[in-house]
């Protein structure tokens, strides 16, 4: 079976963003946009929900429009993406992009055995929907240093099942932001209980 990863972009608070901020709190710095291309360049399958796709490919048609396009948006671009939406139409609009209006769970089940290498972009619902199946097998997030507690929107961890995490590798860019990669195993009472089984 294949990997599937996880990958978010958090407040220290939780927040995937916040109401006035620009994308990345502003904090992006060199080292770490450079890896964001190198990093999306490995042409993994990218699942997302219908609400980060209308997001992400009005990104990229933007950039596109205006001759400005960025090298991980135009990596993004050329990826594969699964869309996972009963509202979207098909055929997707953006390249290279499948919708998917069944079952997440039981599609990206048979991706994995099917060898597809896949991570998420965003949709906190879909991922923690693939979290609670177990079909997740790396976390990693990016936690970027404000706290936004007045502006913050779209709570990514409420709703979660319990989750165990083993650090596997920890990285910082620009002196300020922290990537922490994990092995999730969702959990029924306190990490180091003994779990039923």
């Amino acid at each position: 079976m294949s990997e599937l990863l996880v990958d978010f972009i958090t407040s220290l608070d939780g927040y995937g963003a916040a109401e006035g901020w620009p994308g990345w709190w502003g904090l992006e710095g060199p080292e770490y946009l450079a890896w964001l291309g190198e990093d999306s360049a490995n042409q993994d399958t990218v699942l997302m929900g219908a609400t980060t796709y209308r997001l992400m490919h009005g990104f990229a048609a933007g950039a596109a429009a205006e001759g400005t396009e960025a090298d991980a948006m135009a990596e993004l671009t050329a990826a594969p993406k699964v869309v996972f939406s009963s509202t979207l139409e098909d055929p997707p609009e953006w390249a290279n992009t499948r919708l998917v209006a069944t079952d997440a769970v039981a599609e990206v089940r048979a991706m994995k055995q099917a060898g597809v290498r896949m991570r998420t972009l965003g949709s906190v619902s879909l991922c923690r929907s693939l979290l609670a199946a177990g079909l997740v097998d790396r976390f990693r997030v990016g936690v970027f240093p404000v706290i936004t507690g007045a502006t913050g929107q779209d709570r990514i961890y409420d709703g979660y099942p319990d989750v165990a995490l083993e650090l596997v590798s920890n990285r910082t860019f620009d002196g300020r932001i922290v990537m922490l990669e994990y092995v999730p195993t969702v959990i029924d009472g306190p990490p180091g209980a003994r779990q039923p089984g």
